[in-house]
């Protein structure tokens, strides 16, 4: 018997669809639902590694753990990692197969894929009682709907009914809604069952007659009005749209345990990858992370980030070309604290040899480590247990690059030389103990009356924030009507909205 499905698509990216995926998840599974989520093809630079050693996109992983399940590879099939603005490097069922254009690959390559992402989600169906399916951009591209495998093509492909998010937050929401609809074929346009809006700010009478227009015009209902909320942005699937400089991210609400804050500044270097690293230091109250991309930005930071990235050498020039490489530099020297996880962490060393991502040959690093570094074509995906500062860390590792360490403490699969860290090691500062102890030696070095809060749990407060999601979904949407649509399908006799997709 084939489990339930929905499509939660987007009038545009980042209008909320991951976090509406997580949540309805999270509301079904609080139902007794046996749910898991599934996005056929993800372009992201923050993945993750599954217990089968597979790559997914983190958005996936997260909603995983929404449905309280592990995550696999057949919830994101393909994954598309950015290495610059024209190509990207295609992951298939967790494994790297290439390196392709964007017209290579919507020139033919995606749509072959079709059926291998059916494949995968026919699996999960058959195993679970529903699958929450998340669409990518807007299912209304027009110009790449032909080899679709993400939006209308997959729910043209499994029968999906398919819910529209919009942002209300960003303006034009009822325009996007019908423009969004009246863009798609009469058979894309009959699985389009209805409109969800998030982000909504006051007294939703007042919107009340803008839904009921609506319906009128597209003969589609609203399944529900998702208000603002602060902090639920978790687990971003791309740090390309939007600049983060300046951002700072969302820090415990409870005030710092000791008498000063620690400030950490993340250089926000190009094709960044896995800024999420930094999240569970956001968690700590007293600790303020931001992103920079100055080098004068670094003066009162008690420790500097250099995170990982999808194109070391790009990163190291840029960090030069700005001037904070001589600053991460000067700081190291005076005994100031400096991590380097992954793409960071090979910066910080001597030498990079480098014939399989830039092609750019040798590089000399800055010198901040004793390891040279040699990318290799075989790509290391792993999920590593250890020890570090007497205390337990899990991680996980992404990367092409092979570290030689030839010196200095050791430190996970890296090493410290004074106050400067490196390690390919995602993920290392979610294991609280170890999180607890790395800051104690950061306030230490930075002589700052920082203390780590003893009960702060990353994991915890991630299912909290999962909690919230869920909350949402079952105080703010239809969930009688969504069940229904999950259960059933698109309902029967949707209207066409002229003019259509163009032939």
């Amino acid at each position: 018997m084939t489990g339930g499905g929905l499509l939660v698509a987007g009038t545009t990216s980042d209008a909320g669809k991951s976090v509406v995926t997580a949540g309805i998840c999270r509301w079904l599974v609080r139902q007794g639902v046996k749910v898991a989520p599934f996005k056929a093809q993800n372009m992201s630079l923050n993945s993750f590694v599954t217990r089968e050693g597979a790559e997914i996109g983190r958005a996936q992983a997260m909603q995983a753990q929404a449905c309280r399940i592990e995550p696999t590879a057949l919830m994101n099939p393909v994954l598309l990692k950015p290495g610059s603005e024209q190509s990207s490097q295609v992951v298939l069922l967790g494994k790297p197969v290439g390196e392709l254009s964007a017209r290579g690959y919507h020139g033919g390559r995606q749509q072959r894929l079709l059926g291998t992402v059916l494949d995968c989600l026919a699996t999960l169906r058959g195993t679970y009682d529903a699958v929450i399916c998340e669409g990518a951009g807007s299912p209304a591209e027009i110009n790449l709907r032909r080899t679709d495998i993400v939006n209308m093509g997959i729910a043209r492909g499994a029968r999906l009914p398919v819910l529209v998010v919009g942002d209300i937050d960003r303006g034009g929401v009822f325009a996007s809604f019908f423009g969004t609809v009246a863009l798609l074929s009469r058979e894309d346009q009959e699985l389009v069952a209805g409109f969800l809006v998030n982000k909504f700010r006051g007294d939703v009478s007042l919107l009340e007659p803008g839904l009921d227009m609506l319906h009128g015009l597209t003969g589609r209902r609203t399944y529900g009005v998702l208000p603002f909320r602060h902090g639920l942005g978790i687990d971003e699937e791309d740090g390309l749209r939007v600049s983060l400089r300046g951002t700072v991210r969302e820090s415990a609400v409870s005030p710092p345990v000791g008498e000063d804050v620690l400030r950490v500044a993340v250089c926000a270097i190009p094709l960044m990858s896995n800024f999420t690293d930094v999240d569970a230091l956001a968690a700590e109250p007293g600790v303020v992370v931001r992103f920079v991309d100055r080098p004068e930005e670094l003066a009162d930071a008690d420790l500097v980030v250099v995170p990982g990235t999808r194109g070391t050498v790009r990163a190291l020039e840029w960090l030069r070309e700005r001037g904070l490489a001589e600053a991460i530099v000067r700081r190291a020297a005076e005994g100031r604290p400096v991590l380097g996880i992954c793409g960071g962490f090979q910066i910080l060393g001597e030498h990079i040899e480098d014939d399989v991502e830039s092609r750019a040959g040798q590089v000399p690093g800055l010198g901040l480590l004793p390891v040279r570094v040699r990318f290799a074509r075989e790509k290391t995906l792993a999920r590593p247990t250890g020890e570090a500062l007497g205390e337990q860390v899990e991680g996980y590792e992404i990367h092409h690059g092979v570290a030689d360490v030839t010196g200095g403490e050791p430190f996970l699969d890296g090493c410290r030389a004074g106050r400067t860290w490196g390690t390919h090691w995602h993920g290392a500062l979610e294991s609280d103990g170890f999180r607890r102890a790395f800051l104690r030696e950061v306030a230490a070095a930075a002589d700052r009356r920082f203390v780590p809060a003893g009960d702060t749990s990353f994991a915890a407060l991630r299912e909290q924030q999962l909690d919230r999601l869920g909350d949402l979904i079952e105080q703010h949407a239809d969930t009688d009507a969504l069940w229904r649509l999950i259960e059933s399908g698109a309902p029967p006799g949707l209207p066409f909205i002229p003019p259509g997709a163009p032939a």
